[in-house]
């Protein structure tokens, strides 16, 4: 693990907007968080004032070089990389734990990790199915529901779950893939009531404060190391597809990620944002 030292202010009471209505000041766990979408979304988090949490499973040096960049160019802000496969309930749990023991508390959580086998359905063996399941949604259902009973605790948090726009489509050989991200719609839309249901049974009624909110990004195409191996036809075949005519950056994933981990999203719970360049217009 690396850390800095910086003492985090407590925000365990503050009400909306007394941060700037931001994240500056809340500390954030993204998953799959040293690469692609996910380093995007930290370093836009930390752009914006917040302390960020690293998630990674394997890579262990992509993730130390991570940590020491964005310790660098984020003097003032506690970044730190937590080990665990989100495809293990327990690593999960842990994680969750870890980045609570060493900031203070958790205030967002970004349901990033994601990983892609793809074959044919005639194709695809038990094991393909179940691996992409158990990350891409399980995974997605065990951290959350960590972070949920630390943020319902508290009366405060913002849960946001990366889903795909294959996930609303579906795609040739992307079964147990489109299955586990459209599985998100639905997880996300029972955890912003349920979170909402805890709050009132707690005596923590959301009304005018930040509360408890959970949201979904769709991406489109984005160009990351998920796409580096498609071949240059298919790739020109999918940008034909795409109404903006190009594939999407992670900072514009990372962008509405922040908008709805924002202290001022409050009003907005339960919701898929599609960014996806018209794609399913």
């Amino acid at each position: 693990m690396m850390t800095s030292s910086t003492k985090q202010p407590d925000l365990r009471a503050v009400p909306a907007g007394a941060q700037g209505g931001g994240v500056r000041g809340r500390v954030a766990l993204v998953t799959g968080g040293t690469g692609g979408i996910g380093a995007a979304v930290c370093r836009t988090l930390a752009d914006q004032g917040a302390s960020v949490a690293a998630g990674y499973w394997h890579h262990p040096e992509r993730s130390e070089k991570f940590a020491a960049s964005m310790n660098a160019d984020y003097p003032g802000q506690k970044i730190t990389v937590h080990e665990g496969n989100i495809g293990v309930a327990d690593d999960c749990r842990n994680v969750v734990r870890e980045v609570i023991s060493q900031h203070g508390r958790l205030d967002i959580l970004v349901n990033n990790a994601g990983i892609a086998i793809d074959r044919s359905v005639a194709r695809m063996t038990d094991d393909d199915w179940h691996k992409v399941i158990d990350v891409n949604l399980s995974g997605a259902f065990f951290i959350a529901q960590a972070a949920l009973e630390h943020m319902i605790e508290r009366g405060t948090g913002r849960v946001v779950n990366v889903s795909s726009v294959i996930g609303e489509t579906g795609n040739i050989g992307q079964a147990n893939y489109a299955a586990s991200k459209s599985g998100l719609f639905g997880l996300t839309k029972s955890l912003a009531r349920e979170a909402i249901f805890q709050l009132n049974k707690a005596g923590r009624p959301p009304g005018d404060g930040l509360g408890v909110t959970v949201n979904a990004v769709t991406p489109g195409f984005i160009a990351t190391e998920m796409l580096a191996g498609m071949p240059d036809k298919a790739l020109d075949r999918v940008r034909g597809q795409i109404p903006v005519g190009r594939l999407g950056r992670a900072n514009e994933i990372a962008r509405v990620v922040c908008f709805l981990a924002a202290d001022d999203s409050a009003y907005i719970t339960g919701q898929m944002w599609a960014v996806n360049g018209g794609l399913d217009m």
